[in-house]
């Protein structure tokens, strides 16, 4: 089976109100990044009465294109065969063709995919939605031999369907029956329109047809191109759904808008009545979007948002935070791409306040001990100010420690003091190997460990002084020297 698209022809089933838009020819290509197995041009197919012209991120061959690149490309969000080669069967045309169109059932690209498409980026994820429920999906996978894996979603309407060592999510339409600001009892429906509006933010609520057929219900596109985050509905109804949504909005925020300060006061109105909420919320799932955040953009903003609106004390975050050494580190930082927990230590003013961090929110160990190291170092360990050689205070360390991945944690402790150009000799630097062991000095005819040991640290010393230069024969005769 080739890589072809549904027939232009042929008919949709579109509810009541749904809006159907169309996208004219991309005159630019470079306006949209490639990427191996990419179409470099997109397709615009026939234009139908009164549909308006709308950019999608269809290529000009088929959607597959998009979502498979060929084979051995190490690319693009989904893994595959290459498309119209003879012999291979191509997984987006299995799923369309030979499953849900011939049960007559619907199936789209959903949220986060198409919105990153229409943006120009490429999709980490591929998500899929349907009109087919659990059971029906399940029988048409069980009669095509398809294996179905991870079971656990499936009475919130996702199957997993497992297609060429990819795995593909695809979750029937629903409703949220009851929500208790952290899950929903949900329901299933036909109709795209209500899954909608059960989601988050506009920008994440349409649907992209495998025709190019953008479905956009609440003006998601014109708030992507308005760069605005918006709630679907009322902001307040949609936090008290799920209290994470105020965190994805700041995360979302950092994404999408071009400039710090540009909310709805209801929006922000909504948050603060409601940020008590978070409290309820997983440690392990505030940590995923905060760290979101402080990789995103405007987090100088945000962090302070977070504060002014009294979102602060529910996610783990200190309420004496040091907002000042925050501001001072974020203009350190820029261009330097941290991680996480290095911008985030700025608001610690003791390491305790890492420890209570890691019992609200389950970082991990590396993550925790980068805290602990930066809060503990970051005022002692700095750049030699008396020396030609600035940078020997911090190789001196990473000599002296035992831990395998302390020039990682040095590095990041180099970008919270803004040392741009020492960063960068750190990073060209390599450890060098001491020439010295015990064995070494035990050939030279001393016996006890402890005589041994501190030996060991004395030539340690003087190889340090060298300038890492002193070789083995160098440092053993310091030892007949010394004895």
């Amino acid at each position: 089976m080739g890589c072809s698209f549904l027939p232009a022809s042929r008919p949709r089933h579109c509810h009541p109100g749904e809006r159907r838009t169309r996208r004219p020819r991309v005159r630019s290509p470079e306006a949209v990044p490639s990427w191996p197995g990419r179409a470099q041009s997109l397709r615009s197919p026939t234009r139908r009465r009164g549909a308006a012209p709308l950019l999608s991120a269809c290529p000009e061959g088929p959607l597959d294109d998009v979502l498979i690149p060929q084979a051995g490309s190490g690319g693009g969000p989904r893994g595959g065969k290459e498309c119209g080669n003879p012999g291979q069967t191509n997984e987006i045309d299995l799923l369309l063709e030979e499953l849900f169109v011939k049960e007559n059932h619907e199936l789209r690209i959903a949220g986060g995919a198409v919105r990153d498409l229409l943006n120009g980026v490429k999709p980490q994820d591929v998500d899929f939605a349907t009109t087919a429920t659990p059971a029906q999906m399940k029988e048409m996978f069980q009669s095509a031999g398809i294996r179905m894996i991870n079971n656990k979603g499936e009475k919130h309407g996702t199957i997993t369907a497992r297609l060429h060592e990819e795995n593909f999510e695809i979750t029937t339409l629903r409703i949220d029956v009851t929500t208790d600001g952290r899950h929903a009892e949900v329901e299933f429906t036909t109709d795209w329109q209500k899954d909608a509006e059960r989601r988050d933010l506009t920008i994440n609520s349409m649907f992209l047809g495998f025709d190019g057929t953008l479905f956009d219900y609440f003006n998601g596109y014109t708030d992507l191109k308005n760069k605005k985050v918006r709630f679907v509905g009322q902001a307040k109804q949609r936090i008290q759904e799920d209290y994470l949504r105020i965190l994805r909005y700041f995360r979302f925020y950092g994404r999408i808008v071009d400039k710090p300060g540009d909310h709805d006061p209801e929006t922000l109105e909504a948050i603060a009545e409601n940020a008590k909420g978070l409290a309820g919320i997983s440690g392990e799932r505030i940590w995923v979007e905060l760290k979101k955040i402080l990789t995103g953009d405007h987090v100088h903003h945000l962090i302070h948002l977070i504060y002014d609106l009294d979102v602060a004390p529910h996610i783990g975050l200190p309420a004496n935070a040091n907002l000042e050494e925050f501001n001072k580190v974020s203009k350190n930082v820029e261009g330097l791409s941290p991680k996480p927990m290095t911008l985030l230590a700025s608001l610690f003013r003791v390491q305790d306040d890492v420890t209570r961090l890691d019992l609200r929110l389950k970082i991990s160990k590396e993550e925790k001990n980068l805290g602990l190291f930066i809060v503990k170092n970051r005022k002692d360990l700095i750049k030699a100010t008396d020396s030609s050689e600035p940078l020997r205070p911090y190789q001196d360390f990473i000599i002296d420690s035992r831990e395998p991945d302390i020039a990682v944690r040095v590095c990041e402790l180099l970008k919270y003091q803004g040392e741009h150009g020492l960063l960068k000799e750190m990073q060209q630097w390599s450890i060098p190997p001491f020439p010295v062991s015990g064995h070494d000095i035990r050939r030279a005819g001393i016996s006890s460990g402890k005589e041994i040991g501190a030996l060991l640290q004395q030539l340690r010393e003087q190889w340090k002084k060298s300038g890492y230069q002193m070789e083995k024969d160098e440092l053993l005769s310091y030892i007949k020297k010394t004895t």
